[in-house]
């Protein structure tokens, strides 16, 4: 199991609240889901932090397309495709 530290944060009493409303009704203790939001939010960033190292490596190969050639194949992929 890994080495677990505490800390704290200040929040507005009206973020602590509704923190609180929403652990009491997960029936979760308050620190069960301030981790499961740092988790989430670190997963996330990681994840998002990839997509632009990916686009700036493929950018520096040359892999680029311009903006108005997106846009010209996602009109014609999506023409006559709109929900009715």
């Amino acid at each position: 199991m890994e080495e677990r530290d505490t800390f704290s944060v200040r929040l507005e009493r009206g973020k602590r609240k509704a923190l609180d409303r929403l652990a009491a009704s997960m029936e979760r203790p308050r620190s069960y889901v301030v981790k499961q939001a740092i988790d989430q939010y670190l997963e996330y960033h990681a994840w998002k932090s990839e997509r632009v190292l990916d686009g700036q490596a493929a950018a520096r190969r040359g892999n680029i397309v311009s903006h108005d050639d997106l846009f010209k194949k996602l009109r014609r992929r999506y023409r006559g495709s709109k929900p009715g």
